[in-house]
């Protein structure tokens, strides 16, 4: 069983891969395409699953620096992502957004794996890192199979303060 350090931590190797493949790529072909679906089939998933489990985890500790870290590097830095992605998506002409995008995403597994691991490592016990990287597991698959319409409603659910009853993620 992997805890969420681990869980997340091979996601991001993943992910760091296919980065590399798709600056690898030239803007307007097949394999740009191909790239840019690979790399959202992966980080989407990846995004609400950790979203849901790991950040709404951490929120709901009476600790506002990590909420803070939580808030800004945490969810701030996906939707930026996801802003990127987008562009990326609907890329057009000789404007290559794929090195903006990678070190966007390399920036902020550098402060996830740094920053938020430490200071998540002090507030949860070894089970509760174990439990949480299951259910991360868990929920990923269950989002890989969701549309795009349903992954923006949960990146808006993730975010909304703890006190609103109808999120779903209130843990």
């Amino acid at each position: 069983m992997k805890t969420i350090y681990e869980a997340l931590e091979a996601d991001h190797k993943v992910l760091k891969n296919l980065l590399s493949e798709l600056v690898a790529t030239e803007v307007g072909t097949v394999a740009r395409r191909r790239a840019v679906i690979a790399v959202k089939q992966e980080l989407i998933p990846h995004s609400r699953a950790e979203e849901a489990v790991f950040y709404n985890t951490l929120r709901a500790i009476k600790n506002e620096a990590l909420k803070e870290l939580i808030m800004g590097h945490g969810y701030g830095e996906h939707i930026e992502a996801e802003n990127l992605l987008n562009g990326l998506l609907k890329e057009e002409g000789d404007e290559d957004l794929a090195p903006e995008f990678k070190k966007a995403i390399e920036h902020h597994i550098k402060e996830e794996e740094g920053e938020m691991f430490t200071a998540a490592r002090q507030v949860l016990l070894a089970d509760e890192a174990t439990l949480m990287g299951e259910s991360f597991i868990e929920l990923k698959s269950q989002v890989l199979r969701q549309g795009d319409e349903q992954n923006i409603k949960e990146l808006v659910m993730n975010i909304l303060p703890r006190r609103f009853p109808d999120n779903p993620h209130h843990l």
